[in-house]
């Protein structure tokens, strides 16, 4: 076996293992019902919590400054970290968050026409998602997978893309 397919199959092996962890406090139909609801808002919410961090005013950037800031970083970081998990299920994070970071700058653009601030819509969001996953992790009678190993809060999202690319019949 060549190593590239030996190191490709390693992967998808960790990647299972992964999976099939974080699958362990997430059994009760009721939990992942509020999972699906709520990991979605989460990782919105953070999104945006992290998009309206100041960021410095960078002027080769132009006309871009609003749309490269620290949001920016942690959306790379997280695309490489399931790159190297899984490719196919990287490009649908990224779609994803693509999505996300357009309903934060509608947001944005409500904010500036008098609503509430993004931050603060944000965070409401954040909350109530956190209460709502803790109920369905008292519903399934389990801690939460994070509270084990942090990097569970990573694997949440694309856990959940899995199953669509599994009804899709997509490979991951």
């Amino acid at each position: 076996m060549n190593s590239k397919k030996k190191q490709k199959d390693e992967t998808a092996d960790k990647l299972e293992r992964l999976f099939a962890e974080y699958e362990h406090s997430h059994r009760n139909s009721t939990n992942v019902l509020i999972h699906w609801i709520c990991v979605p808002l989460i990782v919105f919410s953070i999104l945006g919590l992290v998009w309206m961090i100041p960021f410095p005013h960078i002027s080769w950037l132009g006309s871009m400054n609003g749309f490269v800031n620290w949001a920016s970083f942690l959306i790379a970081f997280v695309i490489y970290y399931y790159l190297k998990l899984s490719p196919t299920l990287s490009y649908g994070m990224l779609f994803v968050i693509g999505f996300y970071s357009y309903f934060i700058v509608q947001l944005e653009y409500w904010e500036a026409a008098g609503g509430w601030p993004v931050w603060a819509v944000c965070a409401l969001i954040f909350v109530l998602s956190w209460i709502g996953q803790f109920v369905g992790h008292k519903i399934e009678g389990r801690k939460p997978s994070f509270l084990i190993d942090l990097k569970f809060l990573l694997i949440g999202p694309i856990w959940l893309l899995s199953k669509l690319y599994r009804k899709l019949k997509i490979p991951y």
